[in-house]
């Protein structure tokens, strides 16, 4: 059975002025007339996704949101809705980025509630995974990667509105990457635990995807693996020239 189309996603995390908005319009006109091998996505800063999304207009690039709340309104100063994600033009919003775990102390409860929310306003969660470099070193990866998936997956998950990205703490935004039979590991157990959760047909259609120090000249061997259903890719996605390569990987 076939798996899943791609996708790659570009998190722009706290970077991106106006000004940033001609890599966007670059990658759409880069784009133009590519048959595309993988569908893509940008989630740049909150301040910009109704520009991008105007930017864009018609094109193939979709737009996400970075996070969001658990509520779909309330007293909840500086926190944005899935609900005001989903009026602003984005198709899905990334979930319990380990720099949100580790940084603000968001569980895999947190995590889920949001997953929720971004189904409930008609969203696919992009939810984040991975262990730190001492858990890997200790032995504990798999088990991590387990729970943290299991505690975080809303019920009754499926395709439509869930992607889970696995990225290794200790590989994001440090230049260090793991090998592909470590990437290839780890998403064989996402995926037969996905499958042990949901079913052969759900299990395996949900996406995969892989994140950390994905650049355009490893994006072809990290990507290959089995069960790699694309990538969750951060400094490499704020440049049109340097997304594209890693696009090219599914040309």
């Amino acid at each position: 059975m076939a798996g899943p189309k791609a996708l790659v996603a570009g998190n722009w995390k706290m970077n991106g002025l106006t000004p940033q908005l001609k890599e966007v319009r670059l990658l759409a006109d880069m784009l133009k007339g590519v048959r595309l091998g993988c569908d893509v996505m940008v989630c740049p800063p909150a301040t910009l996704i109704r520009p991008v999304v105007q930017l864009l207009g018609s094109s193939r690039i979709k737009v996400g949101g970075q996070d969001c709340h658990a509520a779909a309104a309330g007293a909840f100063t500086g926190d944005i809705s899935a609900e005001m994600l989903e009026d602003a033009g984005c198709t899905a919003v990334i979930v319990g980025h380990s720099e949100r775990r580790t940084r603000l102390c968001e569980t895999d409860a947190i995590v889920r509630a949001k997953a929720e929310a971004a189904r409930r306003a008609g969203l696919s969660a992009i939810i984040c995974i991975g262990e730190t470099l001492e858990q890997r070193e200790s032995g504990r990866t798999l088990e991590i990667v387990s729970g943290q998936l299991a505690g975080s997956l809303p019920a009754g998950f499926g395709s439509a509105d869930t992607v889970i990205a696995y990225e290794p703490v200790w590989a994001i935004g440090t230049g260090r990457t793991p090998t592909t039979g470590q990437v290839e590991e780890v998403h064989r157990q996402i995926r037969r635990d996905l499958i042990e959760m949901a079913g052969e047909e759900r299990g395996s259609s949900v996406r995969i995807l892989y994140g950390g120090s994905v650049k355009p000249d490893n994006a072809a061997e990290l990507l290959g693996g089995d069960n790699v259903d694309g990538a969750l890719v951060g400094g490499a996605s704020l440049k049109a020239a340097d997304f594209i390569g890693i696009i090219k990987a599914y040309a």
